[in-house]
Parts: C-alpha cells; sequence; structure tokens
C-alpha cells in the first residue's frame, strides 16, 4: 500500500485550519455584546480572554464542595429600621474646624449615604495617661472628645447612622511604648476596656455601634508580633463586656479580617494570617458569645462584583460566601455580616496596583452592581460601607500610595466618576421607593 507523506501533511494542515477556524469563531461569538456581558456576569471579567478563562474556572468549580450559606435563614436585625444600608468610610477626625467636619459631613448625606464607619483612635481620646480625657497637644488645652462630638452632633443633623471603630492604643499602653508598634494592642485589655466603656457611657443612646479593632490578622494592625486570634479574642470580650455593661442597646461588630491566603501571620512578626483560619480559631475559643455582627472586608480587587468564582485561594468580593458558609458550620447562621469596606481602585497606568486596577467609570458601576448583588442574593449580609470618602490630607496621593485610588472625593472635595454614579444610583432608589433624602 503506497503512503503519501504529501497527503498527511495536507490532511493536518486541513485540520489546523478548521481548529483554528472554530478558536475564531468561539471567539467572535464571544466577543458579540451579549454573550460579553453575560460572560461578565458569571466571572466578573471585562475584557474577552480573562472572560473566558473565568468561564473554565466556573467549569472547574463543579468539582469542589459546595458552600452552605442557608440563605433562607432568619437573621438577626442589628441594623437601624429605617434608611438604606449604604454606608462609607470617613476621615472626619482629620477635618480641621467643626465647619469642615459639617461641610463633609453634608456631602457623605447629599450622595445617598445613611451610615458612617469612623475612626475613633484610642491614642486621640486618651492621649496622656490612664483616664485623662484633656487634649494638650496645642495650646490652649481643650477636650479631647471634642472633635467627636461634633462628629456625632453632625451625623444627628443628616440621618446617618455612626459605627465607631476603636482601635490605635496611645504609646503609654505598652511598656515598650510604640517599638512593637503604634497599632500593636495594649498590654494589659483593661485599659482597653475602661476607654472603650467611657466611649460607649458618652454616646449612650446616640451611638449603638462599636466595632472592635480592625484587620487583626494583619501586619501591622496587630503590631511588630505574631497575631493572635485566642488574644483578639481576650481583648473582644473584655470590650464588649465594657460597652455592654452601660449601654444594654450597643451592637458589638466584630473586626473585620483582611483577605489572605498567608498562613506565616501566627508564627512570624509581620506576618499575615488567612483570614478563614483566624475565624475558625475565634469561634473555637468561643469569641460568638462577645459579637453580635460578623465583618468581612468586600475588595474586589482583580475582578468585578459579579465574579461567581468560589476558590479558597481566589480573592473576590464572593469571598464573603466562604465566611458566611463557616458561620453557619459554626451555628452562628442567625448572626448578620456587615462589610466594613468595599471598592475597586483606580490607580493610574505606571503605577503600582497591589490593589487591583479599574478604570475610573467602571469603579462606580462596579459598586452599584456590588450593592445590587448584596441586596437581591446575599439576605445575611445587612450593611456594606463604600472605601472610602475623602480624606483631609492629600498625603497617600503625594506618596503615590494606591490607597488614594479608592476615593470618591479629592482632599479638596472634587468628585470621582463614581461618586457621581452613586448619587445618581442611590436618588433614584430613594425615589422608587417613596422615600425622602436623609439630609
Amino acid at each position: 500500500m503506497d503512503f503519501d507523506r504529501r497527503d498527511v501533511w495536507g490532511q493536518l494542515a486541513v485540520l489546523w485550519t478548521l481548529v483554528f477556524a472554530a478558536g475564531a469563531a468561539a471567539m467572535a461569538i464571544a466577543a458579540l455584546p451579549p454573550v460579553g456581558s453575560w460572560m461578565e456576569s458569571r466571572t466578573g471579567e471585562t475584557e474577552l480572554l480573562p472572560q473566558i478563562k473565568g468561564m473554565t474556572d466556573l467549569a472547574r468549580q463543579a468539582v469542589r464542595p459546595r458552600v452552605r450559606t442557608d440563605d433562607r435563614a432568619p437573621v438577626a436585625s442589628m441594623s437601624a429600621p429605617e434608611g438604606f444600608p449604604w454606608g462609607v468610610n470617613t476621615f472626619l477626625q482629620h477635618e480641621v474646624g467643626e465647619a469642615r467636619r459639617a461641610r463633609v459631613t453634608r456631602m457623605v448625606a447629599e450622595t445617598g449615604f445613611t451610615w458612617i464607619r469612623q475612626p475613633m483612635p484610642w491614642q486621640d481620646v486618651e492621649i496622656h495617661d490612664r483616664g485623662d480625657y484633656e487634649d494638650r497637644r496645642n495650646h490652649p488645652p481643650r477636650s479631647a472628645w471634642y472633635k467627636y462630638d461634633t462628629i456625632v452632633r453632625q451625623a444627628e443633623a443628616h440621618g446617618l447612622e455612626v459605627v465607631f471603630r476603636l482601635d490605635n492604643p496611645p504609646a503609654w499602653t505598652r511598656a515598650g511604648g510604640d517599638e512593637v508598634g503604634v497599632q500593636a494592642p495594649p498590654d494589659d485589655p483593661a485599659d482597653f476596656a475602661a476607654f472603650a466603656k467611657a466611649v460607649a457611657d458618652r454616646y449612650k443612646g446616640r451611638v449603638r455601634y462599636y466595632q472592635i479593632w480592625n484587620e487583626p490578622n494583619i501586619y501591622p494592625e496587630w503590631g511588630e508580633q505574631p497575631v493572635s486570634p485566642e488574644a483578639y479574642t481576650e481583648l473582644l470580650a473584655a470590650a464588649a463586656s465594657a460597652i455592654r455593661s452601660v449601654d444594654s442597646d450597643a451592637v458589638i461588630v466584630l473586626a473585620a479580617m483582611a483577605a489572605t491566603t498567608a498562613y506565616a501571620g501566627d508564627t512570624e512578626p509581620g506576618g499575615n494570617l488567612n483570614d478563614l483560619i483566624y475565624l475558625q480559631r475565634l469561634y473555637d475559643v468561643g469569641a460568638a458569645e462577645w459579637f453580635d455582627v460578623l465583618a468581612v472586608q468586600g475588595y474586589g480587587l482583580w475582578s468585578g462584583p459579579l465574579d461567581r468564582r468560589m476558590h479558597p485561594l481566589v480573592l473576590n468580593l464572593g469571598r464573603a460566601r466562604y465566611v458566611r458558609d463557616l458561620m453557619v458550620r459554626n451555628g452562628d447562621g442567625a448572626t448578620p455580616m456587615w462589610i466594613s469596606e468595599m471598592n475597586w481602585n483606580t490607580v493610574p497606568l505606571g503605577r503600582p496596583a497591589p490593589f487591583g486596577r479599574v478604570t475610573p467609570d467602571d469603579q462606580g458601576r462596579f459598586l452599584i452592581q456590588a450593592f445590587r448583588r448584596i441586596e437581591d442574593e446575599w439576605p445575611w449580609l445587612t450593611l456594606a460601607n463604600v472605601w472610602y470618602f475623602k480624606r483631609a490630607q492629600p498625603d497617600w496621593e503625594e506618596r503615590g500610595d494606591p490607597q488614594a485610588w479608592f476615593r470618591l472625593m479629592d482632599h479638596n472635595g472634587k468628585p470621582a466618576p463614581a461618586w457621581y454614579d452613586l448619587h445618581h444610583w442611590f436618588g433614584s432608589r430613594r425615589d422608587a421607593q417613596g422615600r425622602s433624602d436623609p439630609s
């Protein structure tokens, strides 16, 4: 039997031509707007090749165990009965003078937000020594409560609920001062409990929500030392008990863990510990007794809010479902979840992008999609806070810090495109539900 190599090569050439043609046709179909939009709704990706990869990721996901979120289980209501669950992080303590704090608070309300997550750094209130609430850093001395009193007053005037974030101890609370890190916990949790009690006593009936610390599972939020879920639980228990002793209506919010896949945080100073492992260890030592709301961070990072890929080593907005799964497995399904910080970063091209990068137009679109997904799909997540409204100082931008590109307004009050998107969307939602502007 004669064997003609030219025929074989000819047949292979035809085969490869057909393969490439089929691939090109598939990509052409995928590039059509309806198909591309559908793939974005599944993968959170806006470009064709990442969308195709995302679809293959979803196909592989079918063999992994499904998360259990118990979406129909009743969840305790810890939010205010009135107002939409749209919040934003503020830094009002940095605004100079009551008039500027009032102006920024009014702008927050006019945007359409109904909540603010506002730091109350311990080092800014009990500055000089235990039980000393006078600020003597400038002349003349004044009450260290003054600026926070004005923040609460302005929030009340504009119908905003306040979540105070309590952390950042003064140096006097540690024998080594700031050598172990300016964000390291105090040597004695009782000192933190006394501070938390003083805050709750002062604002009882006006502020209900207190978040105890922020991201204690990563560096440098727990100082120059290994992180410790057990030590954080001791701090949480002391603060929660103290706050509840003076305000039975207070709501204690667990520190939001930073989403990370790292594992060295509990063995090395400066290391990070996986958020899911950290949370499980909190449950193991009985931390659930000491919080009313479990908080997470909701950064989209490298994909959009509609990304439905679930993998323990992938960080996206949907990671909140892994946390909910962990809550359910620990018998804590009745506890609501909040997002403490949520956004997409618009750092310009040519600069480092450790938090991912999206266009300014996509930032606003993604935030609205995230709010919609939360409302439509996650009944156990009852509040989401955007990171962040504005800062009084331009220092992040001057240093080239990518955090500056999460902002909704620059330090001069110039809005980013996302501000206009949210302002319009919040307004349309209020109008559709017959609600008046809270400002």
